[in-house]
């Protein structure tokens, strides 16, 4: 639970006390976001190798993506009421060490089923260290500065996700794609292990099990048709990133381009733009307001697309930074109208909404491979568009007015 609001602001020797408590917890910070994200995508730069050696088609590959987005979305709404009873450090400490089970024996996995339960067991912890940290800086550092503590998550989460993928396929592309988990596999397990040793114990969690209000609280989410299309947008915003960046891979292997594992784990550099462009989205969403800022959004993601059509390397890096750009905006500014259209219970909302989020990345994971055994590359690009498409019929049909004043989260 939060403090409440009657506790009075930290003053004197207890303020010089928080702030250096949290100037010591940012990179503790950084680091859980940087692991919760490693292996989330990391099996998008071996892709190609994975295909040769189970003797599997781009759909299957494409799946031990979507089986551990699937994962993070249906775990994500409950997790937050776990914490809620049993305390954040614990479910978070135990989420990071039970990540490094499942990452470890992804080496010896020798079917695609093997290898497809195993990535879902990793997508099944995320939510343990995502959400669960969510609500710990929520707690922790209401009164000092909660937004430099998730912009140092946020920092952890883009490098994180990079990460992995940039690792896998360079440690493939030497000692091959199982020993790349071993490699995570032992990350891993030192990152929970300085986790464990450096981030603070909670001190203001007070236990909450009370489940019937958080149903009728859920109840209400799911009346709340704004908020039901914000959660549809959010859908169709993954599935274009995950669907793109995930077959992707695929079509840079093939001709006439021909990249190595090392090579397509650079071309995932772009992701990198999400550092830059998340903090700077907040002032073009102010400018443009909210509806014309995510039409704008993904008319510019469609057309980064389109452009990857060009038989040229260049431009389909070129493509993949326009589209990456127009799905972080369009990310951030459903988000941050979440806090105009919930009146309580957000941290419920939350998480429904990244259920509705990462259900779309595993959606477009098979839609976008479904389209590619079909066509192509060519069919990939239409599919994801066709759900951009969606996207902005969405925005116009349900999220034209603007929403009222937030209220005071519940």
């Amino acid at each position: 639970m939060t403090r409440l609001p009657s506790d009075p602001a930290p003053h004197g020797w207890r303020a010089l006390l928080v702030r250096s408590t949290g100037q010591a917890t940012r990179p503790v910070v950084w680091v859980i976001g940087f692991f919760a994200f490693l292996n989330v995508y990391s099996m998008q730069a071996v892709l190609p190798q994975i295909m040769r050696d189970l003797h599997i088609t781009p759909l299957q590959a494409g799946s031990t993506v979507g089986a551990t987005v699937l994962a993070v979305a249906l775990v994500s709404p409950f997790m937050g009421m776990l914490s809620d009873a049993l305390g954040r450090k614990r479910i978070l400490c135990s989420a990071l060490f039970a990540l490094c089970i499942p990452t470890g024996l992804i080496a010896s996995a020798q079917g695609l089923n093997t290898l497809l339960v195993l990535r879902f067991l990793q997508g099944l912890t995320v939510p343990g260290i995502v959400v669960v940290l969510i609500a710990y800086l929520s707690e922790e550092f209401r009164d000092t500065g909660v937004a430099r503590m998730t912009s140092a998550y946020v920092g952890g989460t883009v490098m994180g996700g990079f990460s992995g993928r940039f690792l896998t396929g360079h440690v493939s592309d030497f000692w091959g794609w199982r020993n790349a988990y071993l490699v995570l596999a032992l990350l891993n397990l030192l990152g929970a292990l300085w986790v464990l040793w450096a981030l603070p114990s909670s001190r203001y969690f007070v236990a909450n099990p009370h489940l019937g209000q958080a149903l009728r609280t859920l109840a209400s989410h799911l009346r709340n048709r704004r908020f039901l299309a914000l959660c549809g947008l959010g859908f169709c915003v993954l599935s274009s990133l995950v669907g793109s960046f995930t077959y992707v891979n695929l079509y840079l292997a093939e001709a006439p381009f021909h990249l190595s594992s090392a090579g397509l784990a650079n071309v995932f550099a772009v992701y990198l733009l999400g550092v830059v462009i998340t903090p700077l989205a907040g002032r073009f969403i102010v400018r443009w307001g909210f509806l014309r800022a995510v039409l704008a959004t993904l008319l510019l993601s469609a057309g980064g697309l389109l452009l990857t059509l060009l038989p040229s390397l260049a431009a389909v890096i070129l493509g993949l930074a326009l589209s990456s750009c127009g799905v972080f905006i369009c990310q951030s500014a459903t988000i941050g109208h979440i806090a105009d259209t919930v009146r309580q219970g957000r941290s419920l909302a939350t998480g429904i909404y990244y259920m509705s989020y990462y259900a779309g990345g595993a959606t477009g994971a098979w839609v976008a491979g479904l389209a590619f055994e079909g066509w192509g590359w060519v069919g990939s690009v239409l599919s994801i568009i066709v759900l951009q498409g969606l996207a902005g019929v969405i925005a116009l049909a349900f999220l034209g007015a603007p929403a009222g004043p937030a209220r005071a989260a519940t």
